[in-house]
């Protein structure tokens, strides 16, 4: 396979996509807030119910609902801030969540992996917590890393802080990740302040983020909300993310939907920021649909990209940067379904301008399964709409009218001076898609796209080395944390991979 072009770290931005006018968006604000005002959110935790209440909602003790009038929200949400930064370990990958920027990265927490060796599909390991972040961190157009599977053979009082770490020793981008425990999110917290020196010093450079937790229909369940609160606690940004299904948790009409939702989200951050002023926290939200038919959740329909696209307009209302989703697919294998679900709402959601897009790469089967291959598969996806979104510049250069002159009819542009000056920059260069002619695909095996990306997923396996935490400070948090396994600094390798 060639060698990569060396790329400069580009912006990408959407906002081209609008599938709510203005007037939309203001009938989903009072909607909303009509919700919040006579219906309110259950708060099962007494802590956040005596927040809410200070703050000057109206409690019912009995039932535990709280309703906030519309100016009262207003309050709450005026310490949230607008801009949000996420950073990496190595400053290249820090993401800015604000505006119409957008990232796109993983997400997920799937019980099941395609084996990239075998191809069987079998329970996740803390091993391939692992592998999957190895790959991501090859992967040069996924953003960031949410921890996309479950170590299924841990039990929960070890699960977090072995996630968090097999992920840091395995890509230096951007890490979030659901947590269990409350003493787990505390481990957490000691080991990004050993990484980073100190707690403060993880606070100005925050490498790792959180997610928890609203449930539909308007709830606040009692240990998610107290995981919301020691994770705040503990300095994290925070995604509280709430996923809205359109005709089982949430109504069956989009826009109805959308309100649910959007109260859900705003309840999350004015719960942080009653909590803790100013705390970086994501407008967060999964809005998906059902299928009434036969009652399946639907991860990969078109909707699911039409609300979540549309999240992004609302969020910027509120000038909140949004945690959005975008990429699942109801297909079991990486294949044309998972490619044409995916793609669609990828694309809706990064056209909108959507800031932090998760779960779009590496997912299958309704968020059940990870695949390696399709990590590979959807970065280059990933790449493709990124080049969309940067556009086509028009300015004098790119106009190329001296090129035209000196080349004139009948002439070649392929060695001019131009050519060399922009080849890199004006066109994508996809590293899995086959653009060789005929003879030689069949001379080199005639491999299909799916065949060649777990040739390169396993490639990067066994031959990406990710920058890893160095064996100082790794002696320290593994003498401090002797739970932690030792998996994540052993090179992944096909006997390991194929038992």
């Amino acid at each position: 396979m060639r060698e990569k072009m060396p790329k400069k770290k580009e912006l990408y931005f959407g906002g081209y996509y609008s599938p709510l006018s203005d007037s939309d968006i203001e009938k989903i604000h009072n909607a909303s807030m009509d919700v919040f005002e006579n219906v309110g959110v259950k708060i099962a935790y007494a802590p956040v119910l005596e927040l809410w209440r200070r703050a000057g909602a109206e409690i019912d003790r009995q039932t535990m609902i709280a309703c906030m009038d519309r100016s009262t929200v207003t309050k709450c949400l005026g310490t949230a801030p607008h801009e949000i930064v996420l950073c990496g370990r190595e400053p290249k990958y820090d993401i800015k969540l604000a505006g119409t920027q957008t990232h796109l990265g993983t997400g997920g927490t799937a019980l099941n992996i395609l084996d990239p060796y075998t191809h069987d599909r079998r329970s996740t390991t803390i091993r391939d917590v692992a592998s999957a972040a190895r790959v991501v961190d090859a992967c040069e157009n996924i953003d960031f890393f949410v921890i996309a599977c479950f170590p299924t053979e841990l039990d929960k009082s070890v699960v977090d802080i072995n996630r968090f770490y097999a992920a840091i020793q395995n890509t230096s981008k951007h890490i979030m990740g659901g947590v269990y425990t409350k003493e787990g999110v505390r481990k957490i917290a000691r080991v990004a302040e050993l990484i980073a020196g100190s707690k403060d010093a993880f606070k100005s450079r925050p490498f790792l983020s959180m997610i928890t937790s609203v449930m539909s229909p308007l709830l606040f369940d009692e240990s998610y909300t107290e995981l919301m609160e020691t994770a705040c606690n503990m300095g994290f940004p925070l995604a509280t993310s709430t996923a809205p299904m359109a005709g089982t948790t949430a109504p069956v009409t989009l826009a109805g939907t959308l309100v649910q939702m959007n109260v859900e989200a705003l309840s999350g951050i004015i719960t942080t920021q009653l909590m803790d002023p100013g705390h970086p926290t994501l407008y967060s939200v999964v809005p998906t649909s059902t299928d009434l038919r036969t009652g399946t959740f639907c991860f990969g329909s078109v909707e699911m990209g039409m609300m979540n696209a549309a999240a992004a307009q609302i969020a910027r209302y509120y000038k909140l940067p949004i945690y959005n989703t975008a990429g699942p697919t109801e297909s079991k294998i990486p294949d044309s379904q998972s490619v044409y679900e995916s793609t669609f709402s990828v694309i809706l959601t990064a056209l909108a301008g959507a800031n932090y897009i998760h779960e779009a790469a590496g997912i299958l089967e309704s968020g059940l399964t990870i695949s390696l291959n399709n990590y590979v598969i959807n970065n280059e996806i990933i790449g493709m709409i990124k080049r969309v979104l940067k556009g086509i510049e028009v300015d004098e250069e790119k106009l190329a009218l001296d090129c035209i002159k000196r080349v004139g009819p009948g002439g070649t542009y392929i060695s001019d001076e131009h050519t060399t000056a922009f080849m890199r920059q004006e066109l994508f260069y996809p590293d899995l898609a086959d653009r060789k002619p005929r003879i030689v695909w069949e001379t080199e095996g005639a491999l299909s796209a799916e065949e060649r990306a777990n040739r390169i997923a396993i490639r990067y396996l066994e031959s990406h080395q990710p920058q890893p935490v160095t064996p100082v400070i790794d002696h320290a948090i593994r003498s401090e944390f002797p739970e932690i396994l030792a998996v994540t600094g052993v090179p992944i390798s096909r006997a390991i991979l194929g038992k």
